[in-house]
């Protein structure tokens, strides 16, 4: 979606430059995954290097929904080799069912911060991702994806290994079709799931409209 991209503001370092002041290590946080019917909630996160060059090396970086996968997996490997620190984390189907998915998002962002070899000291969160229970200070962000170049980063990352998961998951359940929607509710999804019923990794607590 090239020209859709296009039609949106790049995300840039706005809201890090009015922190790095105070804060050395930013983590940027997003999500993928949270509104399929299959498969895991993924949560990416990233520190950027104190630096306005990183703006060029990761120009291409944008909201994830708004790029092909091509271009997201090339920007993902730009990323973890541009960057201060990555993390990626993860819950999966039956954590999901056993939480809620809010819980369950939150768990997976405490995993990716978990993965990074810095302590954050601020948090820069896509809406919708508040982590309450980190002691870490922390804002969330309307549309961050599209606002924040750390957070863009981790919806990259948090996008591009949800979808090999999703697609590594073919071999095992070939009869739903995962490397076409990765999980989420489309037509054909959810007339497999009619069809066949629930795998092991569908989330079963999660309404078939």
């Amino acid at each position: 979606m090239p020209y859709a991209a296009s039609m949106i503001s790049k995300p840039d370092l706005t809201y890090e430059n009015h922190l790095w002041s105070a804060c050395n290590y930013i983590a940027g946080l997003d999500e993928a995954g949270r509104g399929a019917l299959a498969g895991p909630v993924y949560v990416g996160a990233v520190i950027l290097p104190k630096e306005k060059s990183i703006i060029k090396k990761l120009s291409g970086v944008h909201d994830s929904k708004l790029l092909n996968p091509k271009k997201r997996n090339l920007l993902s490997l730009q990323i973890k080799a541009s960057v201060l620190a990555w993390g990626i984390g993860f819950s999966t189907a039956e954590e999901i069912d056993r939480l809620g998915i809010v819980p369950a998002t939150r768990l997976a962002a405490s995993r990716a911060i978990e993965a990074m070899n810095f302590i954050p000291d601020f948090l820069l969160t896509d809406f919708r991702l508040e982590l309450p229970e980190l002691d870490i200070p922390q804002t969330a962000i309307v549309k961050g994806d599209q606002k924040s170049l750390s957070i863009a980063s981790a919806s990259i990352l948090a996008k591009t290994a949800r979808d090999e998961m999703m697609m590594n998951l073919e071999e095992q359940f070939s009869e739903y079709h995962f490397s076409r929607h990765k999980g989420y509710g489309t037509l054909l999804h959810r007339k497999k799931i009619k069809q066949l019923g629930h795998s092991s990794i569908h989330r079963k607590t999660f309404k078939i409209k």
